[in-house]
């Protein structure tokens, strides 16, 4: 019993963290690229960025087994490099929550970096700071909170991924099953008692996840 309720949230929390740190990286220097750098194109490449938000979980799911699958282009590099495939491991659920959580650290970024007072920035210029020196010291510092704020929104995102998680990585218990799925099945085979706790263990996490935010925004107001 305990290994069997464990394990789910375990694997869950592994995808999250793992999935999370990338996009917050990847969504941290997008957004900066969005909301400073880039003119020509910007609807159109936003749009494409902020897509899976919007997109039917099993179409996602679907896309990325064409993408990872044996036959895709990016499964048939798999294979000759590595002779195995994405599917059905804890890597595809960890691939499936960065695509559904990047929109979400994206917008929360851009709109960070779309706040920052660009007179400041260009005052440091002026004083012969470089374009590296001016985003450590001054940008980065000023949008931290949207950062981490992102940043946690995703990991909740992440670790609540079922649709698209469910039809790349599976459901194979010990290997792919995360909270999600497993509260599915416990469900599906009448064992209410650990789908509630399961259910428990989420909203308890998700409440811990909502009181950092409010500790992020309180702290900056």
């Amino acid at each position: 019993m305990n290994y069997e309720f464990w394990e789910p949230i375990f694997l869950s929390l592994r995808i999250a963290s793992v999935a999370s740190v990338f996009v917050m990286v990847v969504g941290t220097l997008m957004g900066h690229y969005m909301a400073k750098k880039l003119r020509r194109g910007k609807m159109i490449i936003e749009t494409l960025l902020i897509l899976p938000l919007v997109l039917p979980p099993s179409v996602v799911g679907f896309l990325l087994i064409i993408l990872f699958g044996t036959n895709g282009f990016i499964g048939k590099i798999m294979m000759v490099f590595f002779q195995e495939t994405l599917l059905f491991t804890w890597w595809a659920g960890v691939i499936a929550a960065v695509v559904v959580s990047f929109p979400l650290m994206y917008q929360v970024t851009r709109t960070g970096f779309e706040h920052v007072d660009s007179d400041i920035e260009n005052a440091a210029r002026v004083d012969g700071a470089g374009e590296w020196a001016v985003l450590y010291t001054i940008t980065l510092p000023l949008t931290i909170k949207y950062i981490l704020t992102g940043f946690v929104l995703s990991f909740t995102r992440s670790l609540g991924e079922f649709g698209a998680t469910l039809m790349f990585a599976g459901n194979i218990p010990g290997k792919t099953q995360t909270v999600s799925t497993a509260i599915y099945v416990a469900i599906d085979s009448g064992e209410l008692t650990l789908a509630w706790l399961w259910v428990g263990a989420m909203i308890f996490i998700s409440c811990v996840m909502l009181f950092i935010i409010q500790l992020l925004n309180k702290s900056t107001n």
